[in-house]
């Protein structure tokens, strides 16, 4: 990984010879280029699933995918981008196949507001209770924006809907809790 940092240029080529060899069948090249970019796949991973376990599967699975398909690889970008788009794609399918955010248990869900920094008990007990009052979509929705501090479009990405129903959702949810806290529910 060092050379690809010191000579970005020297580096795409030597992974571009690697991609090409284990097109090839070459099991030596293979091991090489996962020396080489391992750290880079598996964090790339690890910034979608947010899970180190679902991380380090999405990796093998990336490199199970290269090996199968880098006799198809042509060598007109950057051989990193391509690698990079394959992890990216499987994480996103996983992401997909696992309906990652009913995952958590509402009390998981609660607990993010709980854990949130600079606000006192009155006002987490203030957030949690209008928090409870949305729907669980809308409710992550404003969870992962307004306490974990994703764009709308990560959002969009990370639970797979058009960025404008988060936006919609998202708005929604902020106007009814400020109806809620305005009428005292």
């Amino acid at each position: 990984m060092e050379d690809l940092v010191k000579d970005p240029d020297a580096g795409a080529a030597e992974l571009e010879r690697l991609l090409l060899n284990v097109g090839a069948g070459d099991k030596d090249s293979f091991g090489e280029l996962y020396t080489r970019t391992h750290a880079a796949v598996y964090a790339l991973a690890l910034s979608i699933l947010s899970n180190a376990h679902d991380a380090e599967e999405a990796a093998h699975d990336a490199y199970l995918r290269v090996w199968d398909y880098a006799s198809s690889y042509r060598a007109k970008g950057s051989p990193m981008a391509w690698l990079m788009a394959v992890t990216r794609n499987l994480c996103l399918m996983e992401l997909r196949r696992k309906k990652r955010q009913k995952e958590l248990s509402e009390d998981e869900w609660n607990a993010i507001p709980a854990e949130a920094r600079g606000l006192e008990t009155e006002e987490r007990a203030l957030l949690q209770w209008a928090l409870g009052s949305l729907d669980p979509a809308s409710r992550q929705i404003v969870l992962l924006h307004a306490v974990a501090g994703l764009k709308h479009r990560e959002i969009a990405r990370l639970l797979g809907l058009p960025q404008n129903t988060v936006l919609s959702k998202y708005s929604r949810a902020i106007g009814k809790m400020r109806a809620g806290l305005e009428k005292g529910e």
